[in-house]
């Protein structure tokens, strides 16, 4: 697929993550950003493996409802799961220090999900990924918090960030996964929904 050729279509963002913005830039597409406002309460009966798609989903169509049938809309979620318990966005300082706690010496399951809607078409997929972490000492997790506040990541930390440097010691999966967009996953399913 030529990057001139996809670009020459609207790509619209329903994201107000800086983190997908950068991704998507690096791998070169053009964009606008419209950020989803979407109640995020989670559905009753629905498998926490399958939130991050239910979210992807509902935050691209939520986008796609104002813009040309002939724009690409890409929606993305992400989940972090410890065991059966689902790590969101921390609201507090506390509740960040409690999660990376949670996480500290255990392997964890990232799940994000990519939906792209466009000429009618919604494809909508996802990717998981295996993330074990260090055993991390108390003032790793206070350095951590007061230096990137983490609060706007599920999980309550950023691979990409000084804790993904010093206290992660294995990935199964692809580290754009974790970060919040799988990125080969996006680009594959660009090329099946606009076949150029």
């Amino acid at each position: 697929m030529r990057l001139e050729t996809l670009n020459q279509f609207q790509i619209i963002l329903a994201s107000q993550s800086p983190r997908r913005e950068k991704l998507l830039l690096e791998m070169g597409l053009q964009f606008t950003v419209h950020p989803s406002e979407i109640d995020e309460e989670i559905p009753a009966g629905i498998p926490l493996e399958k939130l991050a798609e239910h979210f992807a989903r509902c935050k691209a169509e939520d986008i796609a409802q104002h813009y040309i049938r002939n724009a690409i809309v890409i929606g993305s979620d992400t989940t972090v799961l410890l065991e059966n318990e689902l790590l969101e966005k921390p609201q507090t300082r506390a509740e960040a220090s409690e999660m990376l706690r949670k996480l500290s010496g255990k392997t964890h399951t990232v799940i994000s999900a990519v939906c792209v809607i466009h000429k009618g078409k919604i494809l909508t997929y996802s990717d998981t990924a295996k993330v074990s972490f260090d055993e991390l000492r108390e003032e790793e997790i206070d350095y951590y918090i007061e230096k990137y506040a983490p609060f706007d990541k599920a999980g309550s930390y950023g691979i990409q960030e000084w804790i993904g440097y010093v206290g992660i010691n294995r990935i199964e999966g692809s580290f754009y996964t974790v970060m919040g967009l799988p990125t080969h996953l996006l680009w594959s399913v660009l090329k099946q929904i606009t076949r150029v």
